[in-house]
């Protein structure tokens, strides 16, 4: 394994120029009005202020409203670096500039960044404890800040070159390795993400000392003094013995990392602890790691995902319910988490190689992420339900804003998800139109990708090279295409479909063997090769597993990667629930470029359902449907929205 690499590297953003309708329009979306909106929030509500407080420049002794608002506004700025890679702008990068000045200005000489203890150390914000570090266990967030300002750091330095905020992050870094580790202060983070922060500061600096602290926060957890039983119980007597078990799953500090199996807790804290965890397992070969992580993943795709690869189903916590527990009114699928999830799948594949964590990932960034963020750019939620009798809304922003800023840094990171390397080996993931820049055996490779996917199943990839070039281009054969909906037997599709993924290389016939969900093409590739795929656009029923009682008797849409949904604008009945549909009405799709910035819609004929006064008999009337991908609803107004509709009359209530 090469040092300070996963075995299989992603071919960064930088060189992968996304050209479609689809994805491209939103990444300009998020450049131009989306992290100038964000940036703007930051602004009217404190957050940049605070370290103009801290740092003295600003006589207000009020702290943050929350003591991890500062964490905002790194992960905005890591969005703008991603945005600046791609697209320099000195007048953004001027304006990053100016408020990286006050934060360094915020940081105490010997490193400690936390606005919301140095405003005001006589009266610092309840969160923050008395003392440094008194409730990193907890509440206090110190070291979940530091590592999104990790995170900005880097992205920025390798955006434009300037260490100005890596130098104050690898300060505050430092103090941090001072403090925590071996016989020194051996407490967990109460909010994982310093992590896989450390980790990537490891690659970037290639100190070891990086990433042996990551690993360090990763196998204090589940020991006694990860949450500092005593002192705590000192502050809060009988009151914390109370929850401290609650707890101890809710930041997943129940067992140590390599003996956990199942998804329990705050979803986006172990989400972020998973990605850490399989960070550091390829780096350091970690097997017990490997195992852990793989355990727990195969715990959240068999009994703990939504269709929408949405989880953290319970509002209460923000977190992992009991296997099964799948409500879809109730859901909870908080935005962070299904980024979270797409960070943790994304490294599983680097590290396995196996197209099933794409799968997922494609299955999450089209459904229970993408329904995060408006059509325009505006507006957000926070959680994603399945479900909705009229009450939800996006919103222009939140007090707790932590789903607005990592929207901004993930969608301008999303083209470094689509290719990847291994050696000679070109993985193709994710079917985008763009033109993308790669080397092998030191020869420049252009690869040219042209598709009106998730729309249309046709694909054409081009590959120009100067001298003709052995090397494999192994293209994933999405689950969906091979009848399965999610790598496990949670979902299901109530029929299989015997039409099959045809492949062409200069227009021959090139039998798929599928490897891991990878068919690999092996050859000497020639200036202008291409490359053909056409995946079928069968609309497809899918049925939950029967434990999952909340979906017993129902049915969702799915068409490509997109999953449907049936919303009120477009259904003029009483209650969306009554609809019903039988198993063998034939549905139909078709293109509206004019609805919702251009979508497939799926129509077909329902029935409405009423009881009759004594309840003993229930009443059918033909009623027209028409479902659109779940991302865009709630774009026309507050109204009701189902994904699940009856199949079986038995679920009628």
């Amino acid at each position: 394994m090469r040092q300070n690499q996963y075995p299989i590297q992603p071919i960064s953003f930088t060189k992968v120029q996304i050209t479609d309708k689809f994805w491209a329009p939103r990444i300009e979306t998020n450049r131009k009005v989306t992290i100038p909106l964000a940036f703007k929030m930051c602004e009217d509500t404190g957050r940049i202020n605070n370290f103009s407080k801290a740092a003295g420049l600003i006589e207000d002794d009020i702290s943050p409203f929350f003591p991890f608002d500062d964490s905002d506004v790194y992960k905005i700025i890591e969005g703008a670096a991603y945005s600046l890679n791609i697209r320099p702008d000195s007048e953004l990068e001027k304006y990053v500039d100016d408020i990286i000045k006050k934060i360094a200005a915020a940081q105490e000489k010997d490193g400690y960044l936390y606005t919301t203890r140095t405003i005001n150390p006589k009266k610092p914000h309840y969160s923050a404890g008395k003392r440094r570090w008194e409730w990193v266990s907890l509440v206090s967030h110190e070291l979940y800040n530091l590592g999104h300002l990790i995170e900005s750091a880097v992205a920025y330095y390798q955006a434009t070159g300037k260490r100005n905020l890596l130098e104050v992050a690898i300060k505050s870094v430092d103090l941090i390795e001072k403090v925590f580790g071996p016989g020194k202060n051996e407490s967990a983070p109460g909010h994982q993400e310093i992590e896989m922060a450390l980790v990537r500061l490891y690659r970037v600096t290639n100190n070891k000392k990086y990433l042996k602290l990551a690993k360090f926060f990763l196998d204090i957890r589940g020991s006694k003094d990860a949450i500092g039983y005593d002192h705590y119980v000192k502050l809060a007597k009988t009151q914390f013995v109370k929850w401290r078990d609650k707890y101890l799953q809710y930041n997943q500090t129940h067992k140590k990392v390599i003996e956990q199996d199942e998804a329990v807790g705050h979803a986006v804290r172990a989400t972020y602890m998973y990605s850490g965890m399989v960070d550091v397992a390829a780096l350091t070969n970690d097997k017990n790691y490997i195992e852990a992580v793989d355990n727990i993943w195969e715990n959240v795709v068999s009994k703990k995902i939504y269709i929408t690869g949405g989880i953290g189903a319970k509002s209460h916590g923000e977190a992992f319910d009991r296997n099964y527990l799948l409500p879809n009114m109730k859901a909870y699928n908080e935005t962070c988490a299904a980024i979270g999830n797409i960070f943790w799948n994304h490294r599983l594949f680097l590290l396995h190689g196996d197209s099933k964590y794409i799968d997922v990932l494609e299955r999450t960034i089209y459904n229970g992420f993408l329904s995060g963020i408006s059509l325009d750019g505006k507006k957000f939620f926070y959680p994603n339900p399945l479900a909705s009798s009229g009450y939800h809304e996006r919103s222009e922003w939140f007090k707790c804003a932590c789903c607005p800023s990592n929207i901004v840094r993930f969608i301008a990171s999303i083209p470094g998800y689509v290719y990847a390397q291994h050696d000679d080996i070109f993985y193709v993931n994710l079917f985008v139109s763009n033109t993308a820049t790669i080397s092998i055996d030191e020869k420049f490779v252009s690869i040219t990708q042209d598709t009106e996917y998730p729309w249309d199943g046709i694909v054409k990839i081009t590959v120009n090279l100067q001298k003709n070039l052995d090397f494999n281009i192994a293209i994933r054969i999405p689950s969906w295409t091979q009848n399965q909906p999610v790598p496990s037997d949670l979902y299901h599709y109530l029929k299989k479909f015997d039409e099959k993924v045809s492949l062409k290389v200069n227009g021959k016939p090139i039998e798929i063997i599928c490897e891991k969900g990878y068919t690999y093409i092996s050859r000497t590739w020639k200036d202008g090769d291409i490359i053909e795929l056409n995946f079928p656009m069968t609309i497809r029923r899918v049925l939950a597993h029967e434990k999952v009682k909340e979906d017993n008797g129902k049915v969702a849409f799915e068409r490509g990667p997109i999953v449907y949904c049936v919303e009120w604008v477009d259904n003029k009945v009483k209650y969306l629930r009554n609809l019903f549909i039988d198993d063998d009405i034939e549905l139909a799709s078709e293109y509206h470029e004019d609805m919702l910035n251009g979508i497939v819609i799926i129509r077909g004929t329902a029935h409405y359902l009423k009881h009759t006064e004594d309840r003993k008999e229930i009443i059918k009337s033909k009623q027209n449907f028409l479902a659109i991908p779940y991302y865009a609803w709630a774009h026309r107004g507050k109204g009701e929205m189902i994904v699940w509709m009856l199949r079986d009359l038995k679920a009628f209530k």
